[in-house]
């Protein structure tokens, strides 16, 4: 049977089991044990919250959510979210997993870095983002007791310099494929770390766009602004 930590227990099922041993042996340790804690947040949470949500495919989406920032399961032009979300949906498949629950595991790890969205989706989702959130930002720190804070931590470390340490993944998951943060909050982590990147610009995409509307604008210049 699997330890309890701070009164969650991680699911004694093969699936659980081989997913543990699936990250564990393909993410670096400050991103293997950030899961694990991940998880833990989470299920708290959704007992705060009085939530019903399935601890398996909580566990998968809190295990899978920063998969795509490795090398084996990186794609050169979708979002890291995006390619941790393929790498879970994969995975259950081969186990022959139910579509519903895959849909919302494959949700829960496309939008965790999405802010506004997942806690208006089903637990699974709202609930992974929560874990983040609270591992990552410290959101909703004081919800959680100094107890279950311990615990978990005592479990699966963050070590000295998690923070940076966190950065620094979330850069080297990215820093090769640039574009694909336009939106989200990975852009604030490229602009941190390479003083070459350059954003992308919402309102310059919509003014440099192919449609020849003719220019309503009192300035032209302010197309070149808008891009840069």
């Amino acid at each position: 049977m699997s330890t309890l930590i701070a009164g969650i227990r991680v699911p004694d099922s093969l699936l659980a089991r081989e997913a543990t041993e699936l990250v564990r042996d393909t993410e670096t340790e400050l991103l293997f044990h950030h899961s694990k804690r991940v998880f833990f947040f989470a299920a708290l949470a959704g007992e705060r919250h009085r939530m019903t949500f399935d601890a398996e495919m909580l566990y998968i989406g809190a295990m899978f959510h920063d998969m795509g920032l490795m090398p084996a399961y990186s794609t050169a032009t979708e979002r890291f979210e995006v390619d941790g979300a393929n790498a879970a949906s994969d995975f259950l498949k081969r186990h022959q997993i139910a579509e519903a629950h895959i849909d919302q595991v494959w949700d829960a790890i496309a939008l965790h870095t999405t802010p506004g969205i997942p806690k208006h989706k089903k637990p699974i989702v709202a609930l992974v983002t929560a874990g983040v959130e609270m591992d990552v930002l410290g959101i909703a720190y004081d919800e959680f007791t100094a107890e279950q804070r311990a615990q978990i931590v005592a479990a699966h470390p963050r070590g000295v310099g998690f923070k940076e340490g966190i950065i620094d993944a979330f850069f080297k998951g990215t820093m090769l494929k640039p574009d694909t943060t336009f939106g989200n909050v990975k852009a604030d982590v490229l602009a941190l770390k390479d003083p070459t990147y350059k954003r992308l610009n919402f309102c310059g995409l919509i003014l440099n766009s192919s449609w020849n509307d003719g220019c309503g604008h009192p300035t032209c210049g302010a197309h070149t602004n808008a891009s840069e």
